[in-house]
């Protein structure tokens, strides 16, 4: 009700205002009155003039005691009639209720597979279709892509493998040959190595032979010293073979001339003796000379012949034999070397074409799949989403149809597992960290507001969502899946929900509505009903929902508390004096 001081000030003002309008009246008629025979433009002029100065009478004046009644009711509420909350202990349920989209749980997404610059759908069915599984048993075509071009190419891809593989197999066949004539190679090249041991072993004996090789192995390339032949002709027994064989053959002659000499030697003596007592003619005396001369030369020959077979023979022999072994030993080594040099290029040229052959043997395989590529069969039961359908601008703009081109990792369309459903919706920062998996949700959909579904959060994302160019506002959300418990046929994808996610169930909490606590300066604060001037109290709070907050602290249960906190608590001031209407027509 309206104070009654109030009340008589607004009633004195108004007799004056109607004081005022009344001598004004009075004074028209009386203009009226005297100036009726005057023109009608005179009359106007006056008549708005008059106006004019009751306007500016009334507005002041009635400003003026609206403010009064105003400044008193105020201060009247501010003392009399502040609404409050009696803190109690109470349940609190603490959720968090965001919106999203119905979406499967389990979804069988149809990817291009097809390189390239696109590839033109040729046939595809209806989005919408129902795939049963039956369909999926029966292997039924939801897509068909043009493969024309593929299987062209594949043909000629084909041809070609062909010959990589006919390359390939004679390229295994020379390894295998180059194997073999490896193996003979080194087989003659270690019987050369076997055979000049041999021939100087039969040349020389095995301990001469065996000394020689000795001295040349460390370094085929060293001279054989004739001090060491002469040696192995001083010690008979050091020698051995064709060698000493031919040594003691002239050994010998050099003998057996050697006694032909001192035979025919004593027979020109004796020859000499009868020649000299007559009883020999010239002719007996000068043949016996010649025998003895013919054996001395035979004997001179043979010791000739064994020097030179000391001097050049043996050496030269020998070391043509020694040489021979050498070269074998030496032809070994390059046969060992040319082989393996023959072989690894066999290995090369075998695996060079063996590359190119599996290379070909890939691309064709890859043409064949993309070929069985093309036909896209039905995977699994559900329904068929088109891939463009999630994104209304590319659905709008580029909606998948016969004829378009579809290029590699494009969806084409998907088949969502309806009988596993959930909801996707984004949390707000300021709540994500009270969302766990495991926590229970109550889910709403918007085409079913009387059927609610239960639910549970089975992931949050770990990190917010990438922000959206110019058109998102800044405000970082989280995506979080919740799983809708059971199976339900009137659940689409697509359908949009709300969920409610349980966080938490306090039981005995002291609790107050949410708008009575206020900050100020930093801290929290409650003010306490004390019959006159609020109380201000620092509290401390806990959980808290979209209605109410929990006090751990600085308030008990019982205390009446302001709903509406006020700005600022002035104290009580003195109404100022009301101003009449002479007062502000004196101003």
């Amino acid at each position: 009700m309206m104070d009654s001081g109030v009340l008589a000030g607004f009633q004195v003002e108004f007799t004056g205002i109607s004081r005022a309008k009344v001598m004004v009246k009075h004074e028209k008629r009386l203009n009226g009155a005297e100036n009726g025979r005057q023109g009608g433009s005179v009359k106007a002029r006056k008549g708005r003039r008059l106006w004019l100065i009751v306007l500016l009478l009334v507005i002041p004046a009635a400003a003026f005691v609206l403010s009064g009644w105003i400044r008193k009711s105020s201060s009247a509420d501010t003392e009399n009639m502040w609404s409050t909350f009696t803190a109690r202990r109470d349940e609190l349920i603490i959720t968090v209720i965001e919106t999203g989209n119905i979406k499967a749980q389990q979804s069988t997404d149809i990817m291009c597979d097809l390189g390239g610059r696109g590839i033109e759908i040729a046939s595809i069915v209806a989005e919408g279709t129902v795939i049963t599984q039956e369909d999926v048993d029966n292997g039924k075509i939801l897509c068909q892509l043009n493969s024309s071009d593929l299987e062209d190419y594949y043909s000629r891809e084909k041809t070609e493998l062909s010959e990589d593989q006919a390359s390939y197999l004679q390229a295994q066949e020379a390894h295998l040959i180059q194997l073999k004539q490896n193996e003979s190679d080194i087989a003659a090249a270690q019987l050369a190595v076997e055979f000049g041991m041999l021939d100087l072993q039969n040349h020389l004996g095995k301990t001469a032979a065996d000394k020689l090789a000795a001295q040349v192995a460390d370094d085929p390339n060293a001279t054989i010293e004739m001090s060491v032949l002469l040696e192995f002709l001083g010690e008979p027994n050091s020698l051995g073979g064709e060698a000493l064989q031919t040594l003691k053959q002239f050994q010998n002659d050099i003998l057996l001339a050697d006694g032909q000499y001192q035979k025919y030697t004593d027979v020109l003596a004796g020859t000499q003796k009868l020649h000299d007592a007559n009883y020999a003619s010239d002719l007996d005396l000068k043949s016996a000379k010649l025998d003895m001369d013919r054996f001395r030369v035979q004997k001179e020959s043979a010791d000739e012949a064994l020097n030179l077979f000391g001097l050049y023979g043996l050496p030269k022999q020998t070391k043509q034999l020694l040489s021979d072994y050498s070269e074998a030993k030496r032809e070994l080594v390059r046969t060992y070397a040319r082989t393996r040099s023959e072989l690894a290029q066999a290995e090369v040229r075998l695996e060079s074409t063996k590359a190119t052959y599996d290379l070909q043997k890939e691309r064709v395989e890859k043409l064949q799949r993309e070929i069985a590529a093309c036909t896209i069969r039905a995977p699994s039961p559900g329904i068929v989403i088109y891939g463009s359908s999630a994104d209304w601008e590319k659905r709008r703009e580029d909606p998948i149809e016969v004829g378009d081109s579809v290029h590699r990792g494009q969806k084409i369309f998907s088949i969502p597992n309806s009988s596993l459903m959930g909801v996707q919706l984004r949390v707000h920062e300021a709540s994500v960290n009270m969302v766990k998996p495991g926590q229970k949700a109550k889910i709403t959909v918007e085409a079913h507001p009387d059927t609610p579904f239960e639910g549970e959060v089975t992931r949050v994302a770990p990190l917010p969502d990438p922000q959206r160019g110019w058109l998102d506002p800044g405000v970082k959300v989280y995506t979080t899946q919740v799983t809708i418990e059971g199976s339900h046929d009137i659940i689409k994808p697509g359908m949009s929900a709300k969920v409610e996610i349980l966080v938490d169930h306090l039981h005995d909490a002291l609790i107050v509505p949410v708008q009575v606590v206020a900050n100020r300066g930093g801290r929290k604060v409650c003010y306490i009903e004390t019959g006159g001037t609020p109380e201000e109290r620092e509290v401390q709070t806990g959980s808290f929902n979209d209605i109410f907050v929990q006090i751990v602290g600085g308030l008990e249960a019982g205390e009446n508390v302001l709903l509406n906190p006020p700005r600022l608590i002035k104290p009580k001031q003195e109404p100022e004096p009301e101003k009449t209407v002479a007062a502000i027509a004196a101003k």
